[in-house]
């Protein structure tokens, strides 16, 4: 994809930044002029003007009447909060021209980074998190590790009408966190095997008597995440109890796990004989990881996380992903802005690039009485 002009001027403004941080260019030079820059880089005065127009708005450059525009007095100082700011923006639209090149959409661009971010969090924070401490525009979210709701997170933030401080611990531990007045917003995928539906029984045992509103999210897909390519030929549960296979498991109370046990069970499989069966960890994007770093053979998980992590999915089964809150929470205004992005289209968008996602019942609500 040809360069915009609307880009180039970043091109040029960083170029120059890079000559000024390595001292080939000194406090008091002279830049080129605009009109013998302008023909270097085969574009038109105006974007040359614009380039430098951006320097001198980090105070790195400034014009002079009749003398053109000179690198200022204190351009080498070591701390330039805008030059880096300007920096990172520069190479983040490089990233952008790059990809859009290889024919990638701008959501999926945006979807990719934003899954990069919760990968790097992963990375370097581990599941050490603080306890929510909320505020009038703020809800605190409890629940399960779904990449829906990263991206949920990133929008809300984006768009500054309120925030979600986000708390992972499980499908089980969200309803008891709002049980206890913990959180504002549960986020489950509880599947009930007597009625075979997700949620609503386990809406009604823990919060019993209470109006709820539950709030669709995604379907997705739940399976095996394997190696690429899944060189075992991993095709269901009952591979699990190979004796060459190493299990990354989640943690009780997690929806995943309730739905591994209870499947188990049905096959009459013992956990003793799923090797690895105690290594839990609380998020899909870990699980991944784990297998990504060879700890495990196979772990149970989302599709999208397999994904993130370049790594091969098995589908098992398809399950309703659905967000709670209680009715006054339901009528605040921080909770009518969440329910706004759920249903937005941008939001529909970034799953789907995520995949393993199925949006078409995203934003629907059901109400227990």
């Amino acid at each position: 994809m040809k360069k915009t002009e609307t880009f180039l001027y970043l091109e040029i403004a960083e170029s120059l930044r890079r000559r000024i941080a390595s001292g080939e260019l000194q406090p008091g030079d002279k830049l080129t002029p605009v009109r013998e820059m302008a023909q270097r880089w085969g574009c038109t005065p105006g974007t040359v003007s614009r380039a430098y127009a951006q320097l001198a708005q980090e105070g790195l450059a400034t014009g002079h009447r009749g003398s053109g525009t000179r690198v200022t007095s204190n351009a080498l100082q070591a701390e330039h909060p805008t030059w880096h700011w300007a920096t990172l923006v520069n190479r983040a639209e490089q990233f952008l021209l790059e990809a859009l090149g290889s024919g990638h959409t701008p959501i999926q661009v945006e979807s990719a980074l934003s899954v990069a971010i919760s990968r790097w969090h992963e990375l370097n924070q581990g599941t050490a998190q603080e306890q929510p401490k909320p505020t009038p525009t703020e809800l605190c979210f409890a629940g399960s590790h779904d990449l829906a709701v990263e991206f949920l997170t990133r929008i809300m933030a984006q768009e500054g009408q309120a925030q979600l401080s986000v708390k992972y611990i499980g499908s089980l531990g969200g309803l008891m966190a709002l049980a206890q007045n913990e959180a504002q917003v549960a986020g489950v995928h509880l599947w009930d095997e007597v009625s075979d539906t997700y949620n609503v029984p386990f809406v009604q045992r823990v919060l019993p008597g209470r109006q709820m509103a539950l709030l669709t999210l995604v379907h997705r897909s739940l399976g095996l995440i394997t190696p690429p390519g899944n060189p075992r030929q991993l095709q269901n549960l009952s591979d699990l109890t190979r004796p060459d296979e190493r299990l990354v498991n989640r943690q009780p109370g997690s929806g995943t796990r309730v739905w591994l046990d209870a499947q188990l069970k049905a096959l009459e499989i013992s956990p003793e004989s799923v090797a690895g069966f105690e290594r839990e960890e609380l998020t899909h994007l870990a699980v991944a990881r784990a297998v990504e770093q060879g700890e495990a053979t196979v772990g149970l998980g989302i599709h999208a996380a397999a994904a993130a992590c370049g790594m091969g999915f098995v589908s098992l089964t398809q399950e309703r992903y659905d967000l709670v809150f209680s009715e006054t929470v339901w009528n605040s205004p921080a909770a009518q802005a969440l329910v706004k992005i759920v249903r937005s289209t941008r939001l529909k968008e970034m799953v789907a690039v995520a995949g393993g996602y199925d949006t078409a019942e995203t934003g629907q609500e059901k109400w227990i009485f």
